[in-house]
């Protein structure tokens, strides 16, 4: 199969996809993490989604898709869209310009959002935490975490609570892996130093060097068994 992930520097779905022996590609406005150039596509994603095209990735070569892509799997930026974020929209927390500033950003992300649900492919899934799109848009096909695809509550990769919303069309609901008690929730803050608000690992992300923008870096990479259950699940073995 051909398949695009969109929005994904850390090539943690591509990875697994290509593992099975599919051409996939990563997408992402930032160079890829994941240590194969030759599979990632440094630029605008909405270009491509709707394949026929052409495209270079990281290594210099150029490739073709002659078709629509059989697969697209987005995870657009969720700033803007999380409920994490709803604070800031209150004048409470920002002054009014920057509140105002915000809701020109999230309705930007919405309709980034949109574009890949409306894509020019057979099946999609679009990824993104709790938030807006919830209303915005309609409630997801599913909601999952981490430890669903957890192998033991040893798996200290995976074995975590994260909400993860997936909206799907033409693709099956993910499978969980296994029947796994629910871990205990991970605070780095209780709330005594952030205004009585609890602060989630995944929020803060502590031990991350390069300020925010790399903490929403780390935030945003997919779990490696979600990635895993994706690729088997949506795409499985490419046959030989």
């Amino acid at each position: 199969m051909k398949v695009l992930v969109a929005c994904e520097e850390s090539q943690a779905v591509t990875i697994e996809l290509r593992r099975l022996g599919h051409e996939a590609y990563s997408c992402d406005v930032e160079p890829c993490s994941g240590g194969h150039p030759e599979w990632h596509i440094q630029g605008d994603a909405l270009k491509i989604i709707d394949g026929d095209c052409r495209f270079r990735t990281m290594d210099g070569k150029r490739h073709r898709i002659n078709e629509e892509w059989d697969i697209l799997i987005a995870h657009p930026p969720c700033t803007y869209l999380t409920t994490c974020a709803n604070r800031a929209f209150s004048t409470k927390f920002n002054s009014p310009e920057k509140v105002i500033e915000r809701y020109v950003s999230r309705e930007a992300a919405i309709k980034f959002f949109m574009k890949f649900i409306n894509a020019k492919c057979q099946r999609i899934a679009v990824e993104n935490p709790q938030g807006c799109m919830n209303t915005q848009y309609r409630k997801p096909d599913q909601t999952i975490h981490p430890y669903y695809f957890a192998e033991s509550e040893k798996d200290e990769m995976n074995y975590h609570q994260k909400k993860t919303c997936l909206w799907l069309k033409g693709l099956p609901k993910l499978a969980r892996s296994n029947d796994l008690p629910k871990p205990p929730p991970k605070y780095i803050c209780q709330g005594n130093k952030s205004k009585g608000k609890a602060i989630g690992w995944c929020e803060g992300m502590t031990g991350v060097k390069g300020g925010r923008k790399e903490r929403a870096k780390a935030r945003s990479k997919t779990f490696p068994g979600i990635a895993r259950a994706m690729a088997e699940q949506w795409a499985g073995k490419a046959e030989t």
